[in-house]
């Protein structure tokens, strides 16, 4: 089951990293980067990594694109183009998404017995998981850097806000 999860995730990966390079417009690389950090957290997430995959998911999927999307709305000085959409997503993109749906749809029935059983999630056992030890040091010992990081992002986006704005 891990293996068809590394092949289908690492492979989707692969492909929208590949999309992320050929996109000629922004938001769709943005987007195509959307889907690699997500396809990583489910990485991270099969190999025991549950905190990192959370946080892949809520930092960078979530708080760092849309970071990047307002950057790029900020500084595209150009009037916006009407695009049909991109040749890419009609070649591949639907035939490939049915595709990895019916893959998952077949791994996942066919494996039906042995999902109950599965340790995905790593084999913690009876120890104490890594989230529970990851956030007392990121929460005690390390609170001062963790607030600190968090005003420099604020101060970051201020920063884009006031070289973006045009001057009357």
């Amino acid at each position: 089951m891990e293996l068809a999860l590394f092949i289908i995730f690492g492979g989707l990966a692969v492909a929208a990293a590949l999309n992320l390079l050929l996109q000629r417009h922004p938001i769709n690389s943005a987007l195509s980067l959307v889907v690699v950090m997500m396809s990583l957290a489910v990485l991270y997430w099969s190999l025991g990594a549950e905190f990192l995959a959370a946080a892949q998911v809520i930092v960078y999927s979530g708080a760092i694109m849309v970071l990047f999307v307002f950057v790029i709305m900020l500084l595209n000085a150009g009037e916006e183009e009407r695009t049909t959409g991109s040749r890419a997503a009609y070649i591949a993109g639907f035939p490939g998404a049915a595709a990895i749906f019916c893959l998952l749809s077949f791994v996942f029935l066919s494996e039906s017995k042995a999902l109950g059983t599965s340790n995905l999630g790593g084999y913690l056992g009876g120890a104490v998981s890594n989230i529970t030890q990851i956030s007392h040091i990121l929460f005690t010992s390390l609170l001062l850097p963790f607030e600190v990081t968090s005003i420099l992002i604020l101060v970051a986006i201020l920063g884009a806000v006031v070289l973006a704005r045009k001057e009357q």
